[in-house]
């Protein structure tokens, strides 16, 4: 711990504790393309010792999928970091490994950044709260709805839609072409199609070595899966009951994040995976701070682990949530919503 940094008397203070976190900002190069090897290499053998299982016609291999996908997330987590500018110190570094990493990611770069940028700029914000994130409808919206509306709401927030069929249309479809964002430019499309044109290259290549339904067989599950572990994390990590969100004229940025981002307290190896994000409250307070240095904070700022904090069992709860409450100030299932008998939150 920096013996300059203040710390504890800090964590009650948003603002003073952005204040602080602000020494832990700059990124290690070393520490950086080491967790980026330890990363893209077990995932590449991974996808290999999968394919040639499956070509042997060992079909358990299959199950190397789940430690592929595993991988996949956390490489999604290191472009995550570049698009925060906080993987390297080059700025020029971080948006061509960001790229590059986006053609395994089927997430084009530059418009994923443009996008995330929205999510942190007004997570938390009732007035703005479908930019870059979840669909979220409050009480007395869903409420309002005619009934065909309301049926495509829970359609929506269904489990088997946001963790299944939607994670799979996100990245396989709604990735491929930037559609409502004609009005940010041209880079927005060339980012898509720059990255589209590299994974049909990619594509094509590991057909041509592996045969075309091989290469389906093996990755797609890869990619389906790591998808679903992709949303799920961005789900529970704003999507919890006791969450913070207001409209703009009560709306701050710095209470949104410290109190409306969750704390995912995982078992070590998740952690590890998933590249700290559970440590969300952190990140959205600190966005420039790099993955593997979000335990120094909690380390130096022991009261941070209280704040908002889920542990995977207690997550597993947060599929029933569905719509904000405005007078309880909280995150309810649908047939909660209009109980008299839950406690308002001071």
């Amino acid at each position: 711990m920096d013996p300059e940094v203040p710390h504890q008397e800090t964590t009650g203070d948003p603002r003073a504790l952005q204040r602080a976190l602000s020494a832990y900002r700059a990124p290690r190069l070393a520490r950086s393309v080491f967790e980026l090897l330890v990363t893209v290499t077990p995932f590449g053998l991974f996808w290999f010792f999968t394919w040639a299982s499956v070509s042997a016609g060992y079909w358990l291999g299959l199950l190397l999928v789940i430690p592929a996908a595993g991988f996949l997330v956390r490489l999604f987590m290191i472009q995550h970091d570049c698009g925060h500018g906080s993987c390297f110190p080059s700025r020029r570094a971080n948006d061509w490994v960001g790229r590059a990493l986006g053609v395994l990611t089927l997430t084009p770069y530059d418009l994923w950044r443009h996008t995330h940028a929205l999510h942190h700029a007004h997570s938390g914000n009732l007035d703005r709260a479908d930019e870059g994130g979840i669909e979220t409808l409050s009480v007395r919206e869903y409420e309002a709805l005619p009934r065909a509306q309301r049926l495509r709401y829970r359609l929506y927030r269904h489990p088997l839609i946001l963790f299944g069929l939607g994670p799979v249309y996100l990245f396989m479809l709604q990735n491929r072409v930037p559609v409502g964002f004609m009005r940010a430019g041209w880079m927005p499309w060339l980012s898509t199609m720059g990255t589209n044109a590299a994974i049909v290259l990619v594509v094509i290549a590991m057909m041509s070595l592996v045969g075309v339904g091989t290469f389906l067989l093996v990755h797609l599950p890869i990619a389906i899966l790591a998808s679903s572990i992709g949303v799920w994390l961005f789900y529970v990590q704003h999507q919890f009951e006791n969450t913070r969100w207001a409209h703009d004229e009560e709306w701050s940025f710095r209470e949104a994040a410290l109190y409306g981002s969750s704390y995912y307290d995982l078992p070590a190896p998740l952690r590890w995976i998933t590249a700290n994000i559970g440590i969300h409250h952190v990140h959205h307070l600190a966005s420039r701070i790099p993955f593997y240095r979000l335990p120094e904070v909690l380390a130096d700022f022991p009261q941070l682990r209280e704040i908002s904090r889920l542990t995977l069992k207690q997550s597993l709860e947060c599929t029933r949530l569905a719509l904000w409450d405005e007078e309880r100030r909280r995150l309810v299932p649908f047939d909660h919503a209009n109980a008299e008998t839950l406690p308002v939150r001071s």
